[in-house]
């Protein structure tokens, strides 16, 4: 095996034993295998295109593209195109994952299992960093910053784990450094031929003897790292005081991971609370519907489904695309009412939203443009930067009427779904829970519960609506808000639903709009100060259902308070009686807006239309044609050194000439092409030697012979008449001797010497050359006109003080 060989082996080993130090942090461990594996392709790719050769930078590249192509084929196969070159929703999916993966890293005690997201950070990593120790010590032949991503590698481990990574860990981590560094050290001793210190092998220089042990450096080399790894471990253990280190035990365990989804968003406190207290109230959302009564007409953007004693989040859920059909709620049985309704919604130019405002629960979403299905909180995302900025969309729905006796009557929710919406933290302050025991005593089930946490809220606790309040944070926010009780509806939501949880009521918090007001066009308004927060309770039969804790604003649902309407169940499909299913137009937007605020989107929603189909923007032909040519232009690269020489090909072996001038250019073109022809077959040319010297190194360096052989020698006794004959005499047929020769190389070198030959021709570094010439000589140009600029003004500058003198 060859020195470099080696060193890449111990490159790899070196990255698999860093690596290793993360295998306590995920449950199963055989991701590692996957890795390995990976890499271990990453590595041999490499190890190609340093025997071609190929350019250093080219080299990585070429890593660095067939480990995405990887990370494509594996994690996102489904979107790739042709399964494996990552198109656009491949990187979204890519990106989705990423984002799932850093969300689970923070949400999950160690040994974390090992989701999609988790695997693509683990094998992702590992590969990059793989890509990165064999780039500086394989490639650039500088083994040591190699430890710098080793390194790297192992302090994310060992942070991981809150410093708990084991000192045996390190060890491993350690001697597969220490490895590479001797393998490093034992091939550039071995290019030195000798070895100083010892006597050299029988047979020849090296660095092995023949019975297999090892001369002085290599055995010094060896106990210098054996020594110094023996060192930091003993000063590891004998100074107390560096227990938090890399190899350590000290330290806090995995911090709680930041809030985030699928689509980045603001923070909904911070969100809610400016919108409020903007002094100007500007229209974000118009829309119409078929219902009979508004009161309930709440447009719903998201769920915060994630509790961590100090505030709600959204946690990251699988998104799919809109079905034609949304599926049945979650949770609603046959025997509660609904009734069917339908809602054309406009959005204003300035209201630009990653989330789809829609009244709760959705059937069916007409809509255009990039959006996703969340199924598990039913909300609309947009996909790669798809906001509502200027948006008509028309939405079916259900209005859901349980009675006060069908949800005091629930059953106990489904067991998976009771435990993960009833999660509260151990941070949670105890009087969070004894104040809602406190104030739900005597009540017989959740429903009652529920509408006691709600009237304590809204009337008898003695709070005070105020937008002003500092949201604040952290896990004693609830326990202060309940204290000094002055907040808005941010605060009455959280602490309903936070308190809710303690009384085991599986429960979320929704953000969005209150029903608005009506406009002049007929439509409802909806505005900034419309934005609201509010419970989402469950109850089996009735699915997730709605309160209403903030006094002032909105309204109680029917179905707690005193006198509930009693009512038979209706069809789902069933629209309201006295409402039809064609929802009216609405007249144009307003003629008040002027044309600026028209470009500058300030007019608020345009008048609510009817859209019939929904649809993710499809793929124009635009956008076809880009992508299929970017795609072909990739494909393209690769060929581009064969494509140059093959027109560098038919231009020198063209025409003949038709003046002696012309015939004595083209004689030297065609021998240009044999030397060219000879280098691309792995015969670099000599420019040192006459035409016939040369030609005798391709006949015998290509193992030439009958006629390429003898072709050589008649294009090669042209030249010579045109160099130095007094009447040069044109030589004939050389083109056809050129592709003799050709035919030739081309036989002696094999199948994969003629394909490497055609497809990497070495001569294709000309155009290198020539561009660095041309470079060079516009470098000059440009230094020469600066000079004589300075010159002209230096004179210019003397000439003055001459004539004074």
């Amino acid at each position: 095996m060859s020195g470099r060989g080696r060193v890449a082996l111990c490159a790899y080993a070196a990255t698999l034993m860093a690596a290793a130090a993360m295998v306590p942090l995920v449950d199963p461990w055989t991701w590692l295998l996957q890795a390995a594996f990976l890499s271990a392709l990453v590595g041999g790719a490499g190890a190609a295109a340093r025997r071609v050769p190929l350019a250093r930078p080219l080299t990585v590249a070429a890593q660095a593209v067939l480990a995405l192509l990887m990370l494509t084929l594996v994690f996102a196969r489904e979107d790739a195109v042709l399964g494996l070159v990552p198109g656009p929703d491949a990187v979204g999916r890519l990106g989705e994952l990423l984002a799932t993966g850093a969300q689970d890293v923070g949400r999950y005690a160690i040994p974390a299992p090992a989701t999609d997201g988790i695997k693509l950070l683990l094998i992702g990593g590992v590969l990059l960093i793989g890509l990165a120790v064999d780039a500086l010590a394989v490639t650039y032949r500088s083994a040591a910053p190699a430890g710098l991503p080793l390194l790297a590698l192992f302090s994310v481990a060992a942070g991981l784990s809150g410093g708990g990574a084991g000192w045996w860990w390190f060890l491993l981590a350690a001697s597969g450094y220490l490895l590479l560094l001797l393998a490093e050290g034992r091939d550039r001793l071995s290019q030195w031929g000798r070895v100083f210190g010892g006597a050299p092998p029988r047979g020849g220089a090296g660095f092995d003897r023949g019975d297999g042990t090892a001369h002085a450096p290599v055995r010094t080399g060896r106990r210098i790292g054996v020594a110094a790894l023996g060192v930091a471990l003993v000063v590891h253990w004998s100074l107390p005081a560096l227990g938090g280190g890399l190899i350590g035990r000290g330290g806090a365990g995995a911090g709680a991971g930041s809030g985030g989804g699928t689509i980045n968003a603001v923070n909904p406190v911070v969100t809610l609370q400016d919108s409020l207290n903007q002094p100007e109230s500007r229209e974000w959302l118009k829309y119409k519907t078929n219902a009979n009564a508004t009161n309930d007409m709440y447009l719903r953007i998201m769920a915060l489904d994630q509790f961590d004693g100090g505030a709600w989040k959204f946690s990251v859920r699988k998104v799919t695309d809109i079905p034609a059909e949304l599926p049945r709620p979650e949770g609603l049985g046959g025997g509660v009412a609904t009734t069917e309704i339908r809602t054309n919604i406009s959005a204003a130019g300035a209201y630009k939203q990653g989330w789809l405002p829609m009244p709760y629960p959705a059937t069916k979403v007409a809509v255009d443009g990039k959006w996703r299905f969340d199924p598990a909180r039913r909300t609309i995302v947009g996909d790669r930067g798809q906001t509502t900025g200027g948006l008509q969309y028309s939405v079916s729905s259900l209005q859901v009427k349980p009675t006060a006796r069908q949800l005091a009557e629930a059953p106990k929710a489904p067991a998976a779904l009771l435990e993960e919406y009833t999660k509260v933290p151990d941070t949670l302050p105890a009087d969070v829970g004894s104040t809602a025991l406190r104030v739900t005593r005597g009540a017989a089930n959740d429903y009652e519960r529920a509408v006691k946490l709600q009237d304590w809220f809204a009337a008898d606790g003695g709070f005070t609506y105020d937008t002003q309040v500092d949201s604040g944070g952290g896990v004693q926010a609830i326990s202060r808000f309940l204290k000094n009780k002055e907040g808005f509806c941010i605060h009455f939501s959280f602490s309903m639903a936070a308190m809710a949880r303690t009384l085991g009521i599986p429960a979320r918090v929704a953000v969005g709009f209150t029903p608005g007001t009506p406009a002049a066009d007929g439509a409802r308004s909806v505005s900034n100060q419309d934005a609201h927060a509010w419970p989402e309770l469950y109850f089996e039969g009735a699915g997730w259902t709605r309160f209403e804790p903030t006094p002032t604003r909105g309204n109680a649902p029917d179905y707690t308070r005193a006198a509930t309407p009693s009512g038979g169940p209706s069809s789902p499909a069933e629209p309201e009686d006295a409402a039809s299913m064609a929802v009216p137009a609405a007249p144009s937007q307003s003629s008040d807006c002027s044309p600026q605020e028209r470009r500058l989107g300030e007019c608020g929603a345009t008048a609510p239309q009817d859209v019939s189909e929904s649809g993710d923007g499809g793929s124009s032909l635009a956008t076809v044609l880009t992508w299929t040519g970017g795609i072909a232009a990739l494909a393209a690269v690769p060929l581009l050194p064969m494509l140059w020489r093959t027109r560098q090909r038919r231009f020198r072996l063209g025409s003949g000439g038709r003046t002696a001038e012309e015939a004595a250019a083209r004689t030297l073109l065609v021998w240009q092409e044999i030397a060219d022809t000879a280098w691309d077959h792995g015969i670099p040319p000599d420019e040192s030697l006459s035409p016939r010297k040369a030609a005798a190194r391709i006949v015998r360096l290509g193992r030439l012979d009958g006629a390429p052989a003898d072709s050589v020698h008649r294009v090669a006794h042209a030249v010579e008449q045109v160099l130095y004959a007094p009447r040069p005499t044109p030589g004939t047929g050389l083109a056809e001797d050129a592709g003799r020769v050709r035919a030739g190389l081309g036989e002696r070198a094999g199948r994969v010497g003629s394909l490497r030959a055609l497809l990497l021709p070495r001569s294709a570094v000309r155009v290198v050359w020539a561009c660095s010439e041309r470079w060079n000589a516009l470098v000059g140009r440009a230094a020469d006109a600066r000079r004589r600029l300075v010159d002209r003004a230096m004179a210019q500058l003397r000439r003055p003080l001459r004539q004074r003198g």
